[in-house]
């Protein structure tokens, strides 16, 4: 029986990028799930303070070379990797110059909110998924973490609906309590529209708030599981009237659940699990 795969994608993940929690749940659970025979992948964006030669990134020249278009401007799509040998696992690492060589990582030295931040999330969600196609793997189940994720679902399900790599695949969307309190350019909904979809399909996030990038993960996800102990009520309405598969917060280090719902939901038994 083929080995169930794992996509998953997040903005931050240990021992690369420490923001929040989510980057140890994003080092320990891949590792979790392929200890238990999951077959799985890593995505992230390369920020510039993620030091290269420290962590061993190289380029995958094979991956590389690809532009993103966001706003009629064509953006270039270079593809490191880097491995964590005691895990025996590759991470996979989404860069751009104008994006992503940064001294900070979403706010400057001033705090101050990145203006394009709504452009590198586009960025990095369909280069995510482009990156996926050109490596020929397709996943059971895509595992989206974190806000800078959250147009992923929403790609999935439409332009990439009937791709062959993603046809069969499923989504997860981890939502954890409020990751900026800024908003992102008024103009990210209409931004994030791709050849092939229309202004219905982004419409949920054009608030471009952290519970709006949250809410429209969410609409387009076969599950849902809260990452934070404490999640905004919004969401939580937004979540319980959908009456989809949902894991809660739980502490555990075993992942036993988070291995549950993957294989009820890459099976298509989609029972909630709450």
């Amino acid at each position: 029986m083929a080995k169930t795969k794992i996509l998953f994608i997040t903005h931050e993940m240990s021992p690369f990028l420490e923001l929040t929690k989510i980057s140890e749940i994003t080092r320990q659970l891949p590792q979790a799930m392929q200890d238990k025979g999951f077959e799985i992948r890593i995505l992230m964006p390369r920020f510039g303070n993620i030091n290269e030669r420290r962590n061993r990134l190289h380029e995958v020249i094979r991956l590389s070379g690809m532009n993103i278009i966001i706003n009629d401007n064509d953006n270039p799509l270079i593809i490191k990797v880097a491995s964590i040998p005691s895990a025996r696992m590759q991470v996979y690492f989404l860069d751009n110059e104008e994006y992503f060589q940064r001294k900070y990582v979403f706010a400057d030295g001033g705090n101050k909110f990145y203006e394009d931040n709504d452009e590198r999330t586009i960025f990095f969600c369909k280069g995510a998924l482009e990156t996926v196609k050109k490596l020929g793997w397709s996943p059971d189940v895509v595992h989206c973490h974190g806000w800078m994720s959250a147009l992923v679902p929403a790609y999935l399900k439409t332009i990439y609906k009937d791709d062959p790599t993603f046809k069969n695949s499923k989504v997860v969307y981890s939502v954890y309590d409020d990751d900026f309190t800024s908003n992102l350019n008024p103009a990210f909904a209409t931004k994030a529209i791709m050849s092939g979809m229309n202004a219905e399909n982004t419409d949920i996030y054009t608030a471009a708030t952290n519970t709006a990038l949250n809410l429209g993960a969410i609409s387009y996800s076969d599950a849902v599981v809260y990452g934070s102990e404490t999640v905004c009520d919004e969401v939580l309405n937004f979540v319980k009237k959908g009456n989809k598969p949902t894991l809660e917060f739980n502490l555990t280090s075993d992942f036993e659940n988070y291995y549950n719902l993957y294989e009820e939901i890459a099976n298509e038994e989609l029972v909630s699990l709450a």
